[in-house]
């Protein structure tokens, strides 16, 4: 089991829902999936010139991490042009998501206990 993904300070806004090819319908494209945060280190590395040490400390990450992030979305960013894909913008994977909606059920259920006395402590 994989560790819970760190909040991520992201804090560029997107352009829109999805890059395309021009005049291709995007039924009829490839589409591939790039996260907010993998965008984030593109804007902060690539666009503003940050190392990724200060990239990393913006977003409140690790250089490894932000290491690992641009790559990913380097390769993402670089199949779509060649092969013509879509890019989707998403703000977390679908597993992410519901790990975070988990989480949240489980610390709601936890204060609903302990307002009403149901507590371990």
């Amino acid at each position: 089991m994989s560790r819970p993904k760190k909040k991520r300070v992201c804090e560029g806004r997107l352009c829109g829902r999805a890059f395309k090819p021009a005049r291709i319908p995007m039924t009829k494209l490839r589409k591939i999936d790039l996260l907010r945060d993998e965008l984030e280190t593109l804007k902060l590395c690539d666009m503003e010139g940050l190392t990724q040490e200060q990239a990393g400390q913006k977003m409140g990450i690790s250089r490894g991490t932000v290491q690992r992030l641009l790559t990913r979305a380097r390769q993402k960013v670089t199949e779509a042009l060649v092969t013509g894909a879509a890019l989707i913008f998403q703000e977390d994977t679908p597993e992410v998501q519901q790990h975070l909606a988990m989480i949240s059920d489980l610390l709601v259920e936890e204060g609903t206990e302990e307002k009403n006395g149901n507590g371990q402590g």
